[in-house]
This record gives structure tokens, C-alpha cells and sequence, in this order.
């Protein structure tokens, strides 16, 4: 289950821990977690800082990690180093984030906070009626961050499932209560075999963390620098 954080209590409980090194932190990934890295994104250096990070969790050189695709383009590990362990990562403009787990397949996804003033446009367009009424609801100076808690929480599930946007926007209806991110529907699923969870990295950043399975601690580590 979600714990609260040892630094500061959000809404999802999840915990938060100051830089890190990998290497120093992947040999405790319990069956029962997810870790989270948060790392600077710079597009010129590709996917190695996510090959990094994944190697120290396998123990190998980060030059004998190698990546395949799923029919979607979702990312995977290519290999039997660990058949159990699982990631998803995603980035916007210099920020990117990687979910780590085993045995199952986390779906993650970030987007910088910024003005979107087609947001309500676009949720009546690709959203289901009861999102984009929701999405109506709320006071527009506030609608792009709301907008991108649901984008987010959408792209999150469609990774985790291996699928892109393609699948259909509207085959899944996400909503909030308690203060909670909920997914109501998912066709040709049980929407409440799902976790979905806003995650508190930055106040210029949105993002949300998906999986099929049983509840989990998550644990958001920041990545030192030279990590």
C-alpha cells in the first residue's frame, strides 16, 4: 500500500527521498514497490540515462543493456537478464520520468505545466461526456492543470496496458474522488483491477503512475548528479 513521505505528506502517500544514486538504491526494489526516478532530460543524449538507471537495477553495464519494442512502441527490456522487472518512462522539455517494478508493467507519464487554452476543446472532442463536463466545471484559470491531470492519467493507463492513444481516449473514463485519481472505465478490463496516481514531483509539472495489481508502495527518488 502507499505510505505517507518521511519529507512531506501528499495527496497520493507516496515517499519522497533527496537525490540519489542508483546503484545505491536498486537493490532494495521489493516486490511490493515502485520507484520512481526523476532525472533532467536532454534529447541530444537519447535513452542513456534511462539504459543507466535500468542497468544498476540489472546489475550489468549500462553498454550490455539493450531495448526492444512492443507492436505500440512501448519500450522493453530485450533479454532475460530479469525476466520480472519491468519500467516505463516518459519526458517533456527538460524533465523525464522512469517507473521501475516487478512483475508487473507500470505505465508512466509527465507533461510540463503550461497554458492549454483548447484543453475544454479538445476533452469535448477526444473525452468521454462526463470528463469534459467535469473539465467545464472547473474555473479557467485553472482548467490546464486539471486538463493535463486527466491527459496524464490517461496516457499512464494506455502505457501500461502497451497501447498508444490510437486505443481510443474515450474507451477509458477517469475522475477523482477523495482526492484521488479513479478510473472508472476501461473497455475490455476491470477498471477497478487498476491504481492510478497523481504523483507530486513539481509545482511546474504534471504527471501520473498506472498499473494492473494490487496496491504498492511507491517511491520517488530524485537522481543525483553524475548518477
Amino acid at each position: 500500500m502507499l505510505v505517507p513521505s518521511r519529507r512531506q505528506r501528499h495527496h497520493d502517500r507516496m515517499i519522497s527521498a533527496c537525490a540519489q544514486i542508483p546503484a545505491n538504491v536498486a537493490e532494495h526494489l521489493r516486490d511490493d514497490e515502485i520507484h520512481v526516478w526523476h532525472l533532467p532530460y536532454h534529447r541530444q543524449r537519447g535513452r542513456a540515462p534511462l539504459c543507466s538507471v535500468l542497468s544498476s537495477y540489472l546489475g550489468i553495464d549500462a553498454d550490455q543493456l539493450a531495448l526492444t519494442e512492443g507492436e505500440h512502441g512501448r519500450p522493453a527490456l530485450a533479454g532475460v537478464q530479469d525476466p520480472s522487472l519491468d519500467f516505463n518512462w516518459s519526458h517533456s522539455g527538460d524533465h523525464a520520468l522512469i517507473a521501475i517494478a516487478r512483475s508487473i508493467k507500470p505505465g508512466i507519464d509527465l507533461e510540463c505545466l503550461r497554458m492549454r487554452p483548447g484543453a475544454l476543446e479538445i476533452a469535448r472532442r477526444y473525452f468521454t461526456a462526463d470528463e469534459a463536463a467535469a473539465l467545464s466545471a472547473v474555473p479557467a484559470a485553472g482548467r490546464s492543470a486539471a486538463f493535463l491531470e486527466l491527459w496524464t492519467a490517461k496516457e499512464a493507463v494506455l502505457k501500461a496496458l502497451g497501447r498508444g492513444i490510437a486505443f481510443g481516449l474515450k474507451r477509458l473514463s477517469i475522475g477523482r474522488a477523495g482526492g484521488q485519481l479513479i478510473l472508472h472505465q476501461l473497455d475490455g478490463d476491470d477498471a477497478g483491477a487498476w491504481q492510478l496516481h497523481a504523483l507530486s514531483i513539481d509545482s511546474s509539472l504534471v504527471a501520473a503512475l498506472a498499473w494492473r495489481g494490487a496496491k504498492r508502495r511507491v517511491r520517488l527518488w530524485t537522481l543525483a548528479s553524475g548518477g
